[in-house]
């Protein structure tokens, strides 16, 4: 009776699923299944934004891009970042000193086993890469690393 006791208990303790193991599941202004937002993407931007894969590095031609615009989300076109606040980081990606306030979501990522700040299109959730503190001093020092996957150039007129 007591072994009985014991693995019932075990079971129910093992079984529990705690606040910490729930995966955040925000709904967006624009929220598309899997399959709508397979058929409108192609399959890199796809792989990026809602997968939260990365591009190759030195693939995006947005990484050398310094007309004047207005980066959007590739996947709803909610304005991101301003070609004012573009800045050569070296690094191979679409680099900004500063996003669009309220247009762009945050979130901790551990996937590399560290923790990293990672920036989310805030009307979609479509993933666009990390902020780092390695940026212009002379500015705000941040650092915006994005895909260039994750982006469309609207030019200014």
């Amino acid at each position: 009776m007591k072994n009985l006791i014991i693995i019932c208990l075990f079971f129910i303790v093992s079984s529990c699923e705690g606040n910490a193991q729930k995966k955040d599941k925000k709904i967006y202004k624009v929220s598309k299944t899997e399959t709508e937002w397979k058929a409108q993407l192609t399959e890199s931007e796809f792989y990026v934004l809602r997968k939260a894969g990365t591009e190759r590095a030195f693939t995006s031609p947005l990484n050398k891009k310094y007309k004047e615009g207005t980066y959007v989300c590739k996947a709803c076109e909610t304005p991101l970042f301003k070609s004012e606040h573009k800045f050569d980081s070296g690094t191979g990606w679409p680099s900004f000193d500063r996003e669009i306030k309220g247009n762009v979501a945050f979130s901790t990522d551990y996937d590399l086993g560290y923790a990293r700040t990672e920036e989310h299109c805030a009307t979609c959730g479509g993933h666009l890469g990390h902020v780092f503190n390695d940026g212009p001093r002379d500015t705000t020092g941040k650092r915006h690393c994005i895909n260039g996957v994750s982006l469309t150039f609207i030019p200014k007129n």
